[in-house]
C-alpha cells in the first residue's frame, strides 16, 4: 500500500512514524518544504515506543506521488486544504482514497466542492494521536493515543474490511459514522479551544503574564462553563442535522463530567495535557497571547466558522457561540 502525506506537522510527523512501521505499506511525502526533511523520522511514544519512520519519497510535486497512491492523507491546516485538493485533483485517480486526520476545520466541504460528491473520502471524527514535534523533519513525540477511533467515509467499497484497514493503520480500533456531519461538526477543537481562549484572553489589556498559561492543566471553572454553554448550542444544532442522534457526545458526557467544577477538574487532571501550553509568545515583562497560533488561525475561521454557518442556516440561535466566535475572528483579522 502506498500512503502519501500531505503537510508536514506535528500529526503529519507520527503518522510518519506509524503508518511506515507497517511492513506492507510505503510512505511518501509531499510538502512545500521538502529540504527541511530527513528520509527517516523517529517517532517515541510514551509508553517507550520507538517508531522509525521512512520516507520513501519526498517532494513539493503532486505529480510524482499522486497518481499511483492507495490514500492520500492530508495533515494540514484548514488553510490549506482547498488548495491541496485544487493541487492534486489533475493526478488522482479512481481507485485513491483521498482523507484527512483532521475533519473539523473543513475537509469534507471543501472536498465536496473541489473533487465532487462521487469522490472516494474519509475524515476523523478526532484525531488519533496527540502529537508534538521534537526536531522538525526529524523526530516526534507521541504524547498519546486515542482508545478508539471513529470516520467518516463516503463512495468507498467494502466500507467493513475498508474500515478494519484504517484500524490497523492507526494501531487503534476504529467504527464507521453514519455521516459526514458526525466526523466534520465536533466540539473538540473548534469549541474546546475556542471557548478556553475566549476565557482567558477576553479582558486582557496588554499587560504580560508572568508566565505562559498551561491551556489544560490551568483550566477553570469559568472556561468550562463557557465549554458547557457553547456545547448547549451545538446540540441544538445537530438535532436538525441528518446524521446518527448521539453521534458527537457532548463534552460533559465526552469528559464523564457533571457540571462546570467536574469538567474543569477533568480536564486538569488529563496525564496527556499536562504539559500543554496555551498560545503565547514571550516578550520582554513576561508572555502574551500570540494571535497569530494555529489556535486562532485554524480554530476560529477554519473550526468554529463552519458551526456558525450551519446555525444560521438552520436558524438555531447560539448566543455564546457567537460572542466567542466574534472575539476570536477579530483577533484573526487584526493579528
Amino acid at each position: 500500500m502506498k500512503i502519501t502525506i500531505c503537510g508536514g506537522g506535528s500529526l503529519g510527523h507520527v503518522c510518519i512514524g506509524v503508518l511506515s512501521s507497517h511492513s506492507d505499506v510505503t510512505v511518501r511525502l509531499l510538502t512545500n518544504h521538502p529540504q527541511k526533511w530527513k528520509s527517516q523520522i523517529t517517532v517515541s511514544d510514551v509508553n517507550g515506543t520507538e517508531y522509525k519512520g521512512k520516507l520513501e519519497k519526498i517532494t513539493s510535486n503532486p505529480q510524482e506521488v499522486i497518481p499511483d497512491s492507495d490514500i492520500v492523507l492530508f495533515c494540514l491546516p484548514g488553510f490549506l486544504i482547498e488548495q491541496t485538493l485544487e493541487q492534486i485533483k489533475p493526478f488522482l485517480n479512481n481507485r485513491t482514497v483521498v482523507a484527512s486526520i483532521v475533519s473539523s476545520t473543513g475537509f469534507f466541504f471543501f472536498a465536496h466542492k473541489v473533487l465532487g460528491t462521487a469522490a472516494k473520502i474519509f475524515g476523523f471524527q478526532r484525531v488519533p494521536f496527540i502529537a508534538r514535534v521534537s526536531e522538525y523533519g526529524q523526530s516526534a513525540n507521541l504524547l498519546g493515543y486515542k482508545p478508539n477511533l471513529a470516520i467518516a467515509a463516503e463512495n468507498i467499497e467494502n466500507e467493513e474490511t475498508f474500515v478494519e484497514l484504517v484500524g490497523r493503520l492507526f494501531k487503534t480500533p476504529t467504527k464507521l459514522l453514519g455521516s459526514f456531519y458526525e466526523a466534520c461538526l465536533t466540539n473538540s477543537n473548534p469549541i474546546l479551544h475556542t471557548g478556553r481562549l475566549y476565557s482567558m484572553w477576553h479582558d486582557w489589556n496588554g499587560t504580560p503574564y508572568d508566565h505562559c498559561t498551561l491551556f489544560y492543566k490551568e483550566w477553570t471553572e469559568d472556561a468550562a462553563q463557557w465549554l458547557i454553554d457553547m456545547d448547549a448550542e451545538f446540540m441544538q444544532l445537530l438535532k436538525l442535522l441528518p446524521m446518527n442522534q448521539g453521534a458527537v457526545p457532548s463534552l460533559l458526557e465526552y469528559y464523564e463530567s457533571v457540571d462546570a467544577k467536574s469538567l474543569a477538574s477533568k480536564l486538569a487532571s488529563i496525564k496527556a495535557f499536562q504539559t500543554i501550553k496555551s498560545p503565547m509568545k514571550e516578550v520582554e515583562n513576561g508572555w502574551v497571547p500570540d494571535f497569530e497560533s494555529r489556535y486562532f488561525t485554524e480554530d476560529f475561521p477554519f473550526g468554529l466558522r463552519f458551526i456558525v454557518d450551519l446555525a444560521r442556516k438552520y436558524n438555531v440561535k447560539t448566543p455564546k457561540i457567537d460572542i466567542v466566535y466574534n472575539w476570536g475572528m477579530s483577533k484573526c483579522e487584526h493579528k
